[in-house]
């Protein structure tokens, strides 16, 4: 495992945002104690074990592993946590919007896997570098346990081609995998303790393997966004502001939820959901499980 990345009063210095330019990715930087990582996966497993039956319009794994951070406040107060915050802005600056949340979970022993691809192929965005993802791990990631692997320098492509596989064991929405041969030397394994932290680049060439380990591999992932990104497909789109200020008006401000699964929160989940599976299933011809990274 890497040693922590050590900041300047909590935020990145010059060379560790340069190292993030010249790779499109860095880590591992420390946001959580190990404490403060272990409450929260202990808050996931109880969300999990007192909502898996509870009544819920959509699965569980649903409301997860699709924009979490609109039915749960466990996701907002991690995304707006400012030890996340202070590395984020060290890429985007002070405006920051949250643009999804999501858990990702492989469990012990089980085949899911992430194809290599690119987070920005799909989602209507564009190409932008006014989008970051931080990967924080709740249990350890590791090249056992399916750990992502990233190509340095990757996100110097533009979006490059990909296809549906829509494998039933590709975490992915549409088991979306890049038509491009990425040899093994030229993966990087992002190993994280439970409390650290990856940043990476919309356009970094990603995947993981399966969990070979006896352990779950739980990450929370943030997609953190500033306000003058454009939805370039759909005429509507949804973010929250969680440091800075919005004055663009290109996303609708959804406020963070006070409370797990409220009936108000559930159906603007919906609302969400239905707007962003048309961008991110358009021209898709298998089943849509609007299931994302990781």
């Amino acid at each position: 495992m890497a040693t922590p990345l050590q900041l300047e009063n909590g935020h990145l210095t010059d060379a560790q945002v340069k190292s993030y330019w010249d790779d499109g990715y860095l880590f591992p930087i420390q946001v959580l104690s190990d404490d403060e990582a272990a409450a929260c996966r202990a808050e996931i497993e109880k969300i999990e074990e007192d909502w898996l039956d509870n009544g819920l319009p959509l699965p569980l794994a649903t409301y997860k592993r699709v924009n979490a951070h609109l039915v749960m406040t466990l996701p907002n107060r991690v995304a707006s946590d400012p030890r996340v915050l202070d590395a984020v802005e060290g890429v985007l600056g002070p405006d920051i919007m949250v643009y999804g949340a999501e858990f990702f979970i492989k469990e012990a022993n089980t085949k899911h896997i992430v194809t290599m691809h690119q987070d920005l192929t799909y989602w209507g965005l564009g190409a932008t570098s006014k989008m970051v993802t931080a990967w924080i791990a709740l249990s350890p990631a590791t090249s056992a346990s399916g750990c992502m692997d990233f190509v340095a320098g990757s996100h110097k492509n533009p979006i490059l081609p990909h296809e549906d596989t829509f494998d039933e064991n590709n975490l992915l929405s549409r088991g979306q995998e890049i038509k491009v041969d990425v040899a093994d030397e030229d993966r990087v394994a992002i190993e994280l303790q439970p409390g650290q932290m990856s940043l990476h680049h919309g356009l970094t060439i990603h995947g993981s393997g399966p969990n070979i380990s006896d352990d779950r591999r739980i990450g929370l992932v943030i997609r953190y966004v500033t306000p003058d990104v454009m939805q370039e497909v759909a005429d509507h789109d949804y973010a929250t502001l969680v440091r800075g200020r919005d004055t663009t008006g290109n996303f609708e401000n959804i406020p963070a939820p006070v409370a797990d699964f409220t009936a108000e929160d559930l159906k603007r989940f919906e609302q969400v959901r239905a707007a962003r599976a048309q961008v991110l299933m358009r021209d898709a011809k298998g089943k849509n499980r609007m299931y994302v990274d990781g």
